[in-house]
């Protein structure tokens, strides 16, 4: 019996340290914060990155959306979904930078992405947000030194989502995609000499969710000299 309670305790003194380090093996990791992802923008106009890719937008908040994690993202569904007269605010106009939407519950962020394409899931993640099941609403304003004819928008996705410039939808992505770059390109557009509004909407089920836009000349290269402000 002493042999047996000595054996007893020199075993419960050898597991007690992995007992102490079961929490923190199932600890959730911690959030990144937004600045690992974002800056907030400034008054001073931006430019495309080296490649092209528009990383100056106002996003709102996301917008929860009963079951989109079960749904399948025909182009039916993301249609009906993600349509203009879902926009909560005049579809169109430009929001402001921490404006709330009409009910209060919603606002508006105007940020640099760090990175070339749009973290829309580390977004909502660092704002305590929700993350899955959710509408991102994405909103920019660019500023042409011309009129340039035969453009395309270039977009990827995670997952459906359509855009729109200057009130008339450009390009629609559906089902539940990973972003790829390029994954999408427009028809051939006009950029108008001046001020041109885009408008995008991207719906997340389970997974991760974010974008990547740019436009493309008549001959497929990037195109840099376009200021980009979110006013």
């Amino acid at each position: 019996m002493k042999i047996g309670s000595t054996r007893w305790i020199v075993m419960a003194a050898s597991l007690a340290p992995l007992a102490a380090a079961t929490p923190a093996l199932t600890r959730e990791p911690p959030v990144p914060p937004l600045a690992d992802f974002f800056q907030p923008a400034t008054t001073a106009a931006a430019a495309p990155d080296a490649d092209g890719f528009i990383r100056r937008w106002l996003l709102l908040e996301p917008v929860s959306k009963p079951n989109p994690t079960n749904a399948v993202f025909t182009g039916s569904y993301v249609r009906a979904a993600l349509a203009p007269r879902n926009f909560p605010g005049r579809f169109g106009a430009v929001p402001r930078d921490g404006a709330a939407t009409a009910d209060g519950a919603l606002r508006w962020h105007a940020l640099d992405s760090t990175l070339w394409d749009v973290k829309l899931f580390n977004f909502a993640q660092a704002l305590g947000k929700p993350k899955y099941g959710v509408i991102f609403w994405a909103v920019t304003v660019i500023d042409s030194p011309r009129e340039m004819h035969d453009v395309r928008m270039a977009v990827g996705s995670n997952s459906a989502s359509v855009w729109w410039l200057n009130g008339a939808e450009a390009a629609a992505l559906f089902d539940d995609r990973r972003m790829v770059m390029d994954d999408v390109l427009s028809d051939r557009l006009t950029l108008k000499k001046g001020r041109n509004i885009i408008y995008g909407a991207v719906i997340n089920g389970p997974g991760l969710s974010d974008f990547c836009l740019r436009f493309l000349d008549a001959d497929g290269e990037p195109i840099r000299d376009l200021a980009i402000a979110v006013q």
